[in-house]
């Protein structure tokens, strides 16, 4: 079945009660038990739920995992991910990734032994990266909110030489253009706040792998932890990515005109491939497309502030994913735990601004970021 399809029936009608074609919501937080030491299937619903367990079972068909689990948050599945390292062991990410995950390195890491090293350009990692501490490698492709685009078969294949596991968010592609367990990742994690959801209405996370040990330390930790999803956003993420592949269809075709636009008005906009030929043939030959996130730094004869606040059709907000238009100012709101010094080091520089490209109009998109701009420019 292929996922367009996969997004739409891949839960199956007649395994719910009475056939119906929209999957129950079972609230119940326990569930009787026939006698003492017989256990049924459900018993407490922080370590399973029939609502919380028809999502994870989707989300593993679409992304082809043995081990599936929807989490609270995108926050909570990454977190969990970093359970699985011991005192001790150190992570390689990339420099530029969601404020949430530097937050997480930079205060947490230290108070349970574990060391992380922020690397430039893993295109170019190399065997002096790894030493007997590095126990994972963890990649945002493309990464957020530069756009860069790190080759996952080949980081994945260098990382195993070492002994070391992959995962990689991969929230701004999704399943649908980008699989990185069929590229050597061990695991997939997700914000399914975002494109998985698409409405804006529902905050959630999820992890996926094939590797067994993996996906039973990942049961217990969700079991433990109890950052689980619960059963009414369990339903809505089935509701949501039901839609998928027609709402992110017509996002990327809404990117490329607006990327089409603003480069015709002298910008340069960051998008996955962009920075570089390299780049744009790792992007065409792991993914199907280049998403609908950009990046861009608005030119000094701009005012940045007038130009944010004229926008009509793309409110100042953080996240993206949703049906609607944003644009966030990634320096002061998704990146602001990282210092001024890195921030400018990396490239995430105070005129820097984000958009989240939505499933509009492609004309009225255009038209309200040219008057914006002639506003910022004093044009009007």
């Amino acid at each position: 079945m292929k996922i367009e399809s996969l997004l739409v029936q891949g839960i199956s009608a007649h395994n719910n009660p009475y056939g119906a074609i929209v999957p129950p919501i079972f609230l119940a937080s326990t569930y009787i038990q026939p006698a003492i030491g017989e256990e049924q299937d459900f018993a407490y619903s922080r370590g399973g739920n029939p609502t919380r367990n028809q999502v994870e079972d989707l989300l593993g068909q679409l992304e082809e995992a043995q081990y599936s689990y929807a989490f609270a948050s995108g926050m909570a599945a990454t977190s969990s991910v970093f359970q699985l390292l011991k005192h001790g062991d150190k992570v390689l990410l990339n420099n530029n990734i969601y404020g949430g995950t530097f937050r997480y390195l930079d205060q947490l890491f230290e108070s349970r032994g574990l060391e992380y090293q922020l690397v430039e350009d893993f295109n170019h990692l190399s065997e002096e990266h790894f030493d007997l501490t590095v126990k994972m490698i963890f990649i945002e492709t493309p990464s957020n909110p530069l756009l860069e685009v790190t080759d996952i078969k080949r980081i994945s294949e260098l990382a195993h030489q070492h002994g070391a596991v992959v995962a990689v968010d991969n929230t701004f592609m999704t399943a649908y253009l980008q699989k990185p367990l069929a590229l050597g990742a061990d695991i997939v994690t997700y914000s399914a706040t975002k494109y998985l959801s698409g409405h804006a209405d529902l905050i959630a996370g999820a992890v996926l792998t094939n590797d067994q040990a993996i996906g039973e330390r990942l049961k217990v930790i969700q079991n433990t932890l109890g950052n689980i999803l619960s059963p009414f956003d369990s339903y809505s993420l089935i509701r949501g990515i039901k839609t998928l592949a027609v709402r992110m269809d017509r996002q990327i075709e809404n990117t490329h005109k607006l990327i089409v636009f603003l480069q015709s008005q002298a910008i340069s906009v960051n998008f996955a491939g962009a920075h570089s030929k390299e780049e744009a043939a790792i992007q065409s030959s792991q993914a199907t497309g280049i998403g609908a996130v950009i990046s861009f730094e608005l030119p000094e004869e701009y005012d940045l502030s007038v130009f944010v606040q004229q926008l009509k059709m793309f409110p100042l907000a953080v996240s993206l994913g949703g049906v609607e238009s944003l644009i966030c100012h990634p320096a002061s709101m998704t990146h602001e735990s990282y210092s001024q010094d890195l921030r400018e080091k990396i490239g995430i520089s105070d005129r820097l601004l984000r958009v989240a490209v939505g499933i509009e109009n492609s004309e009225d998109l255009v038209a309200d970021v040219a008057q914006a701009l002639k506003q910022a420019k004093g044009e009007i």
